[in-house]
């Protein structure tokens, strides 16, 4: 198994439709030891049936935009691992009410709220992680083709995904030199708890379905199969990328 020995921290398992959820099952799979973080007390029941199962090392709350909490979780991985080998990143989140309003209306709070906890938070998570990386450290983040074209609804959420992308290559400049690499994935439209908010998702879904290139959905397994590749040691030297895992939706021009 290719993970054998390795040790990765995901952030974001809300339930089991989360991403999370299929990148920690595909972990496990190739022998990873697993830790997880979940963003609030209110998600713990869902949660712990969930860490539970896949046989997680640890399962800890952390607030990311709290700086008491990433010294928690600093404390956390320190305490059960000293150390370890990868940090996967599915932390995203919006007002509701940013989505029910015209982009251009968006209020300067949900403005700022939305970049600090979908975009900003790689930043401070990887600050207060970094001293505990093995040789070989890989960073993922989870992106959506809203980053990169306007998807009508998709709004803040979208120029909160753009700014993770490029955080993604700033940060793998800066940190290559210590041999870590940072790479994103763009997933196609997938049904999580949280996409279902978004107006015009059943949309999304069927334009990969009659449009895309392989003409089906992207599930979270998918993105898992990848997640694995790319913190194992056969991703040595991909680094600042961000990859598609969309049925080819994103070649098409439309």
């Amino acid at each position: 198994m290719k993970l054998s020995n390795k040790k990765i921290l995901v952030l974001g398992l809300a339930n089991k439709r989360s991403i999370a959820w299929g990148i920690i099952q595909k972990l496990r799979a190739e022998g990873a030891q697993v830790g997880i973080c979940y963003f609030h007390e209110s998600n713990l029941k869902r949660v712990k049936p969930l860490a539970e199962e896949a046989g997680a090392d640890f399962l800890v709350e952390c607030d990311v935009t709290s700086k008491e909490d990433l010294m928690k979780l600093h404390a956390t991985v320190k305490e059960n691992w000293g150390s370890f080998d990868g940090l996967a990143h599915s932390i995203a989140f919006s007002p509701s009410e940013e989505f029910e309003k015209p982009f251009v209306q968006c209020s300067k709070e949900g403005f700022f709220n939305t970049l600090d906890i979908s975009a900003y938070s790689l930043i401070s998570v990887t600050n207060a992680l970094l001293e505990l990386k093995n040789p070989q450290f890989s960073i993922l983040a989870l992106s959506y083709y809203g980053a990169q074209k306007v998807l009508p609804g998709y709004n803040l959420m979208g120029v909160a995904k753009a700014a993770l992308e490029s955080i993604v290559r700033y940060l793998a400049v800066d940190l290559g030199g210590e041999n870590i690499r940072v790479n994103c994935i763009s997933a196609g439209p997938i049904k999580t708890s949280a996409a279902t908010g978004i107006p015009n998702f059943s949309h999304f879904l069927d334009e990969i379905e009659k449009h895309s290139p392989l003409k089906q959905n992207v599930d979270i397994h998918d993105v898992g199969n990848l997640a694995s590749f790319l913190m194992s040691d056969d991703s040595s030297r991909i680094s600042g990328q961000t990859l598609f895992v969309d049925s080819g939706m994103s070649v098409i021009a439309r």
